[in-house]
């Protein structure tokens, strides 16, 4: 049985965007950028002042890095922190995933049966950072990852996730294309798993969101960082590009529940 007690997000930088995505992902969060590790200088952390990393960087090939993460553009994935990476590796393929990597560092690298890259380490960790406060008096936090679904994959995403996590799937009332996993406390990121439109197809992707207690505020604070907004929903999310060229949202959710407020 796995057993996740920890997640940690990925943010893949294609080499041209990467030191721009760097810059602006450390100073939306307010977190600093470790130095760099890997064979060659490719992964580096957001250390919050208080609290454990969750938020890390990854400099890609351009076709895919070398933990796994495809796709030419920025992209995310996550790492699910586990106690015995193998064991929980032979769960996953039991669900359907594929193994694409096992390295020797201990780590396994897995796509899900819709094709979204993880992967499953041996890290403990355990001290969830708090939002931060920022001079307009408002606080905000990455708090969620948002699976991109596409419909014809949708039933089996969910059921994957939530069979290996071991946490309990809700629907949203209001938004029948929104589900959500029930995170245990003390973890970081919320898994929001969102069903895409008809015409959509292609692999599984993901994209970071924020919670913030005054979304206008966030956005315009966003903006000038270099952010530029693509959307405006009255569902509670602001939709925004960052200078890397990927996608977020600034969310209308309690940045210390993740709720809905």
């Amino acid at each position: 049985m796995t057993t996740v007690g920890w997640v940690t997000a990925f943010v893949d930088l294609p080499p041209g965007v990467h030191e721009a995505g760097t810059r602006f992902w450390s100073a939306v969060t307010a977190y600093a950028v470790s130095p760099a590790r890997g064979d060659e200088g490719e992964f580096t952390t957001l250390v919050p002042p208080v609290g454990d990393p969750y938020l890390k960087l990854q400099r890609t090939r351009g076709g895919g890095g070398s933990r796994g993460a495809g796709g030419s553009g920025p992209g995310t994935h996550l790492d699910l922190h586990v106690a015995s990476p193998i064991e929980s590796a032979a769960h996953a393929e039991g669900l359907g995933a594929e193994v694409v990597h096992r390295s020797e560092h201990g780590y396994v690298v897995l796509r899900s049966p819709g094709g979204f890259v993880l992967c499953l380490v041996h890290e403990p960790l355990g001290s969830r950072p708090s939002p931060t406060r920022w001079p307009q008096q408002h606080e905000s936090i990455v708090d969620q990852v948002c699976l991109d679904i596409p419909p014809d994959a949708y039933e089996v995403e969910c059921a994957f996730w939530s069979e290996l996590t071991r946490w309990p799937v809700r629907r949203s009332v209001s938004r029948p294309e929104f589900r959500h996993l029930v995170r245990p406390d003390g973890i970081p990121l919320r898994l929001l798993l969102q069903r895409l439109d008809e015409a959509s197809s292609g692999p599984v992707t993901g994209h970071l969101d924020l919670a913030s207690d005054d979304r206008a505020t966030e956005v315009a604070r966003h903006r000038a960082l270099g952010a530029t907004v693509v959307g405006d929903h009255g569902g509670g999310w602001t939709v925004l590009r960052d200078p890397a060229g990927g996608l977020y949202c600034v969310t209308d959710r309690d940045p210390r529940t993740g709720l809905g407020r």
